[in-house]
């Protein structure tokens, strides 16, 4: 961390305590020379030492471990987005984190969703698709007509003959989902979920278990597929995920 990136945590961090109600965090508010909470306070809610809290806003001290910044953030109650923009003033990237799985779908997504032309859904870490367009059930899947656990890409590519005969080069297809799937896992962090889905694909399907021990890792950004659609014929198609790095929800759309 440099000169210029010290004096950057520094503010940022005046900046938050200097926005705290003392009286939130049982501390008497008072008469108070600059608003918010004392240096010396916030080193108490850190529980880190006061010269070193005033040494971090001061830009002196060097960068200061992880363990002592997550205090400072947890301290200061600081929101996810403040809490990754500490880390990356701090270190130049954003904390690891186990991120968490929802499977809300609002109107509004939904309403992005069908302004797309293009085949397009939303799916979950897990591969579970959430939601879809009108164009994505013509061409890909219509999963309105499927029960909730077949709405599943990884269940269906290696478990459905009727999936798997579709797509041509599938085996290729499906080491890349497998790869992505991984890779998602790792990011997200294990959950009984993913656990019980890698287990009964590894009973049901060779090709996944031989994909899953490979231990071979990839993103899923773009890429391209062809498909025999039964009723359009041979489709070459390209996709795109719009929510890169964001595993908990991916926005793959197809051209």
């Amino acid at each position: 961390m440099n000169t210029s990136d010290n004096h950057a945590l520094g503010d940022f961090l005046r900046a938050r305590r200097q926005r705290l109600d003392p009286a939130t965090f049982g501390f008497p508010a008072g008469r108070r020379r600059t608003p918010g909470l004392r240096r010396e306070e916030v080193a108490q809610l850190a529980s880190i030492s006061p010269t070193w809290y005033t040494w971090l806003e001061q830009g002196r001290g060097g960068a200061p471990s992880r363990e002592v910044l997550e205090r400072i953030a947890r301290g200061l109650r600081l929101t996810t987005p403040e809490r990754e923009h500490l880390f990356i003033l701090a270190f130049g990237h954003p904390p690891q984190t186990r991120l968490t799985v929802t499977d809300d779908m609002t109107p509004r997504l939904q309403r992005v969703l069908d302004a797309f032309t293009i085949p397009a859904i939303i799916r979950t870490a897990s591969w579970d698709v959430i939601a879809w367009n009108a164009p994505a059930a013509r061409v890909l899947t219509d999963y309105s007509q499927l029960p909730l656990a077949e709405r599943n890409v990884l269940r269906r590519l290696f478990t459905r003959p009727e999936a798997r005969c579709t797509l041509e080069d599938w085996q290729r297809v499906g080491q890349l989902i497998v790869n992505a799937f991984r890779a998602d896992v790792t990011r997200m962090g294990a959950t009984k979920e993913t656990d019980q889905l890698i287990a009964e694909l590894s009973q049901q399907s060779v090709e996944f278990a031989r994909f899953w021990q490979s231990h071979d890792v990839a993103g899923h950004g773009e890429g391209y597929k062809r498909i025999n659609h039964p009723q359009m014929g041979p489709l070459d198609l390209e996709f795109t995920s719009l929510c890169r790095g964001r595993p908990s929800r991916s926005f793959p759309a197809g051209l």
